[in-house]
């Protein structure tokens, strides 16, 4: 195909770029933990967009389809690069983004501990709010399925993401090895 009939703006496709890339690109890489991988998987699924808009926009509203083929094209990138990976695994992972938020990295370390289809299930159910029977399509399964999925996740995600110095008791201050000292006040003498 090559690419929209005269009948599509580029305006309509540029607009509807600018309204949900940000978001998808956000999306894909909670799911697949590498931002380069998410924002390339991301273009790719855009311009293939492009090539269909007329279908796509016919059809209804494409941000499903490009979402779909975004995170489709993100996990057989992450298949390919599985060699890859090991090696960055064998010699530790990349150091994190100065200018990341502590509880962003650990929700991005937390959600790469999940096994992909929980991971998949968490970010389009609790990070883009779909419903849990869109996500069902979305991802082949059962609507059953993607409940035990989130489920399991959140039962791994809480076990990641605790905090475990607001779990302990307060501590206690030690004791001190001296007993303190008093000094009695001076009293004026009368007299």
């Amino acid at each position: 195909m090559s690419g929209p009939s005269p009948s599509s703006t580029p305006s309509d496709f540029d607009q509807f770029y600018t309204v949900t890339a940000k978001r998808l690109v956000a999306a894909v890489y909670a799911a697949t933990g590498d931002l380069a991988e998410a924002e390339d998987a991301v273009q790719e699924a855009y311009a293939r967009a492009w090539q269909r808009w007329d279908w796509l926009t016919a059809e209804g509203d494409p941000t499903p389809w490009v979402r779909t083929v975004a995170l489709r094209l993100a996990v057989s990138s992450w298949r390919r690069a599985r060699n890859r990976m090991r090696a960055h695994f064998r010699h530790g992972p990349p150091p994190d983004l100065p200018d990341l938020a502590p509880d962003r990295v650990a929700l991005v370390h937390a959600l790469r501990g999940l096994k992909p289809e929980q991971r998949t299930a968490v970010v389009l159910h609790h990070l883009l709010d779909l419903p849990i029977e869109q996500v069902a399509r979305e991802t082949g399964v059962s609507p059953g399925a993607v409940r035990t999925r989130l489920s399991r996740a959140r039962k791994a995600l809480g076990s990641h993401l605790a905090d475990p110095e607001a779990e302990a008791e307060a501590p206690t201050p030690a004791p001190s090895p001296h007993p303190p000292v008093c000094h009695p006040k001076e009293v004026p003498s009368h007299g």
